[in-house]
């Protein structure tokens, strides 16, 4: 039997899924990477699939001129969420999963850019996903690249992360579907090229380019081990998930 597969959705250059694809490469999972930016057709159904990537990008959830298949991709969100198939929307990806499904994003009033920390609530510690990383002597901190925010949870969501400018982190819808306004799959490197397109937005919130990249760079070991690990965690979710699904009734 092939490994389970996961249909993962990049909406810009540049934003491909990184650490999280490797990760999820090196557990045997099968990558279906679907990139409409460049011309690749989304499927109609998340039919074949056993899990759902839904990664970030500059433009915004509503910015349907600039992507016309962001609501395809809430589409394929609302059946993920209907399925309750393991699911995972990042920055971007998580907004649209908070559009596609009743919530609301709003321009943030201060945008968080570079390394931020986290703070988990009290349910993130009986969370699937964030539960074996929340005790009192883990460090939560990931990168953070966005101007826009989840203002209101769709109806149901599960709050599990915080932090001090952005109270929406990271929620729950069921058991499997997560969003995350951070991005646990980027590392120095690959933010390197987000702050030469960014100068200007970046030097606006008082920031210097290189210097967000430094200290990303500075935390680079710490990132990799955290959310290289996190990147399992759901990998063997989805894995798990597919083995009760396909699992013959027993006798």
């Amino acid at each position: 039997m092939t490994g389970a597969r996961v249909l993962v959705v990049e909406h810009e250059d540049g934003t491909g899924p990184a650490q999280v694809g490797e990760r999820l490469a090196a557990q045997g999972l099968v990558i279906d990477l679907c990139r409409p930016w460049a011309g690749d057709t989304l499927p109609n159904t998340l039919d074949g699939h056993d899990g759902f990537l839904v990664l970030g990008g500059s433009m915004g959830p509503y910015d349907e001129e600039r992507a016309p298949w962001l609501p395809a991709v809430g589409g394929l969100l609302r059946e993920a969420v209907a399925r309750d198939m393991p699911t995972l929307g990042i920055c971007l990806g998580m907004e649209l999963l908070t559009v596609a499904c009743g919530g609301e994003v709003r321009h943030a009033a201060r945008p968080e850019v570079g390394l931020c920390e986290l703070t988990p609530l009290q349910e993130a510690a009986k969370d699937r996903l964030f539960g074996p990383f929340v005790d009192a002597d883990t460090w939560l901190s990931a990168v953070q690249w966005h101007w826009e925010e989840t203002g209101t949870l769709p109806e149901g969501a599960v709050a599990l992360l915080t932090s001090e400018r952005c109270a929406h982190q990271a929620y729950r819808i069921g058991t499997s579907v997560w969003g995350v306004q951070f991005h646990p799959e980027v590392l120095a490197g690959d933010i390197g090229t987000w702050g030469s397109s960014d100068v200007g937005p970046l030097q606006a919130l008082g920031l210097d380019p290189a210097g967000v990249v430094a200290e990303v760079a500075r935390e680079e070991t710490a990132l990799r081990e955290l959310w290289g690990a996190f990147a399992e965690q759901w990998g063997a979710i989805v894995t798990e998930d597919r083995s009760t699904v396909e699992a013959p009734p027993s006798a």
